[in-house]
């Protein structure tokens, strides 16, 4: 049989966003409730060395310092839970959200820091690869392979500014695109086909990589399944997935208004959401940037803005 409580101030999610978030409820005496969901810590947490996060001269691992972060939220007595939100319902108030499908949380504001998922080819070298060459943002990463040799696979803006940016530090950079064309506008199409250390490699997709310490090369396959197919290797330190994201939003459809892939949409350069005391904090309102610092700088938006909604309402 489910169980109910009520709290004041309910968070969902534990990355920078979410952490930050229950640091500045809990200084405010909102007695924040926070739920971790399936990752905690977030994507950091499978990241090696993070490298441009102010306050970290020498650097700190993901789970380092998500642990670190944790740990000032628990210091403030943020209340931290193990538990994922299977179901809300944002139609009444107080808010009702289901944890783990069994207890019942109502809420009279909901911060969503659920994050997002960067999409992988489902190829089993990319877990074992995982900060061993293998990566999903190359802002985060790019600064590793120095004069190395890198390869991006998309077709799409998004592909196309992360070849462009890992050119600005790589010797080498191979866009792996598996259509005979690239999707991206045409600027960015005419900046990469204009960059000397970008080779495109139309109408390839990647099979596996292989490596003994680390990513050393790819093995592509060019025209898969037509006439002309024709595997090949190509020498590699680093393999950049630039596919897209997903944000973890199934559980609000049709409760908070959403873009046309997902991501919640706030209002300006606020945290706030379509409905009247949920906020919206992290990548999983963020589809330009995703950065740790712009996670963690949101999710100081939501709680000052949750806050104030409190205390406009006497709540």
């Amino acid at each position: 049989m489910s169980t109910t409580e009520h709290v004041r101030c309910l968070i969902l999610g534990a990355g920078p966003a979410g952490y930050t978030a229950a640091i500045y409820t809990s200084r405010a005496n909102l007695k924040p409730v926070l739920y971790e969901g399936m990752q905690p810590g977030g994507q950091l947490t499978t990241t090696t060395d993070v490298e441009n996060f102010p306050g970290y001269e020498h650097g700190v691992t993901g789970p380092d310092m998500m642990q670190q972060i944790r740990k000032q939220a628990l210091r403030f007595n943020a209340d931290i839970r193990s538990g994922e939100a299977t179901e809300v319902d944002l139609s009444k108030k107080p808010f009702v959200v289901s944890i783990d499908g069994d207890k019942k949380v109502t809420c009279d504001t909901l911060i969503v820091a659920t994050g997002a998922k960067a999409k992988y080819l489902g190829l089993p070298c990319e877990d074992k690869y995982a900060g061993m060459g293998v990566s999903a943002c190359a802002t985060c990463d790019g600064f590793f392979y120095r004069n190395k040799r890198v390869a991006v696979v998309g077709g799409g803006d998004t592909a196309c500014e992360e070849a462009l940016y890992l050119a600005t530090i790589a010797q080498k950079v191979y866009l792996i695109v598996r259509k005979p064309f690239l999707r991206a506008s045409k600027v960015m199409q005419e900046r990469v086909m204009n960059n000397e250390k970008i080779e495109v490699l139309f109408e390839h997709n990647t099979l596996n990589l292989f490596g003994d310490n680390g990513v050393e090369g790819a093995h592509l396959v060019y025209r898969k399944g037509e006439p002309d197919e024709k595997e090949l290797d190509i020498a590699i330190d680093g393999f950049f997935l630039a596919i897209g994201h997903k944000p973890n939003t199934d559980f609000l459809k049709g409760q908070l208004k959403l873009n046309e892939v997902g991501y919640i949409v706030t209002e300006g350069n606020t945290s706030l959401t379509s409905v009247e005391g949920v906020f919206a904090a992290g990548d999983v309102a963020d589809p330009r940037y995703r950065q740790a610092v712009t996670s963690a700088g949101s999710g100081c938006k939501a709680a000052l803005d949750a806050e104030k909604y409190l205390m406009e309402h006497n709540l």
